[in-house]
């Protein structure tokens, strides 16, 4: 079985890009500014643990591309994080930010560690000591994190107040995705798998889909793959039959209803054993027969070797990173319509850049205005990375990159950078 050349996040998105460039004509100097991050900060802080003895833990934060405004991107606690990992994720932000139009370049952030064996105070001592080790590089016009793998809202109120108790005053804007009591955004909770889905609704419209008869199948059961399943049921009358999540899962032909699966995942820890059809494994969901695939866990699940046997006629990537770039040209070539991550998730960030917005202007908005303007930049995206792809004949991913490549190429040139 041919493997990928590489599964390298950083590599494949520095591939992702030079394919963009080259049907961008890009200036070859502006292409070789962009395949790399402006900034790549490494840091090391000591923490004290319980037990009253002194860590030394390590962090990273990449600031991919400011031309367009500050940066932006999630923070994530994980046991193997990487540079690599972190690099890749703060360009598919640069490009994130672009494809939706909003004012950001592409940041991300992570510290190694595992949240799974840290009490609550040593996990607040870990986060305000990550804050303070790159507090001067970060900012509300600087630089905004945000949650990301196994970080949570409490974390980022934590990071929030050690960054307003360096700075000397209250300074919400400096992060997003804060409990509500703190400056949060109503919406924020669902807004990845909410941009999800208005994205499929208007891919369904494309393709004379009838969503309504339409069949789902989930590869993940976390926040974006929970509000996927009930969101489209809810918005667009969907059956989901088919959910997983890293212990497998389940089928069933007459339907799945998305509560109840949350609520066994929540006592049992997954969502295999739910009474259903039959069990299903990670592998087994991706190649079912159903209308639209939602994959919404790890990355590099779909690859050469199972390409060929994705049947849905609709893929929606929730996750960052799911589909490798040999995956995206057999998937094209057999005709499916794939909705990249970069758009399909940027929900997410789009709610973030609502909540900075309200904090610096201190006025927050009802969540009917905050779905109704995440509605009009999500359609607004997906249409205009369609348009691309369909005039230059190429699949959507390259055309969502070359929609936001352009962007950040422009303001690049503007500033006199190139």
């Amino acid at each position: 079985m041919a493997m990928s050349p590489t599964l390298n996040p950083f590599e494949i998105s520095q591939r992702q890009l030079d394919m963009a460039a080259e049907k961008l004509n890009l200036d070859p100097q502006v292409h070789a500014f962009l395949r790399e991050p402006m900034r790549t900060l490494e840091v090391r802080f000591p923490v004290r643990m319980d037990d009253g003895s002194v860590r030394t833990f390590t962090g990273f934060r990449v600031q991919y591309n400011d031309a367009r405004g500050p940066t932006k991107g999630g923070l994530r606690f994980h046991p193997e994080e990487t540079i690599d990992t972190v690099k890749a994720l703060a360009a598919w932000m640069t490009w994130k930010t672009a494809v939706v139009d909003i004012p950001y370049g592409g940041g991300k952030g992570g510290v190694i560690c595992n949240p799974k064996e840290l009490s609550i105070g040593e996990t607040e001592r870990v986060a305000r000591g990550y804050i303070r080790a790159i507090g001067r590089f970060i900012g509300p016009e600087i630089d905004i994190p945000a949650p990301d793998v196994y970080t949570t809202p409490q974390i980022m109120a934590w990071m929030m107040d050690e960054y307003s108790t360096i700075v000397g005053h209250n300074a919400p804007g400096v992060i997003t995705g804060k409990p509500l009591p703190l400056g949060g955004s109503l919406g924020r909770g669902d807004a990845t798998a909410r941009g999800a889905v208005y994205c499929i609704l208007e891919a369904a419209k494309i393709l004379g889909i009838d969503l309504s008869s339409a069949t789902v199948a989930i590869q993940g059961y976390g926040n974006a793959g929970y509000y996927a399943a009930k969101l489209m049921q809810e918005l667009a009358g969907s059956k989901v039959v088919a959910i997983t999540d890293s212990r497998g899962g389940v089928y069933a032909r007459s339907g799945i209803d998305p509560e109840v699966a949350f609520q066994h995942k929540k006592q049992q820890g997954s969502v295999a054993g739910l009474a259903a059809d039959r069990p299903l494994t990670n592998q087994e969901i991706l190649e079912l027969d159903v209308d639209i695939l939602i994959p919404a866990a790890i990355e590099n699940v779909i690859t050469q070797a199972n390409a060929g046997q994705v049947k849905a006629k609709i893929i929606a990537e929730a996750a960052n990173g799911p589909t490798t770039p040999e995956a995206d040209q057999i998937l094209y070539a057999n005709g499916k319509y794939l909705i990249p991550d970069f758009l399909c998730n940027a929900g997410g960030v789009t709610v973030s850049y609502f909540e900075w917005v309200q904090n610096i202007g201190g006025y927050y908005w009802p969540i009917d205005e905050v779905y109704a303007r995440l509605k009009d930049k999500m359609v607004k995206a997906f249409h205009e990375t369609h348009d691309m792809a369909q005039m230059h004949h190429i699949d959507n991913r390259i055309g969502a990159y070359m929609v936001s490549v352009r962007r950040v190429a422009e303001a690049m040139r503007l500033r006199g950078w190139v």
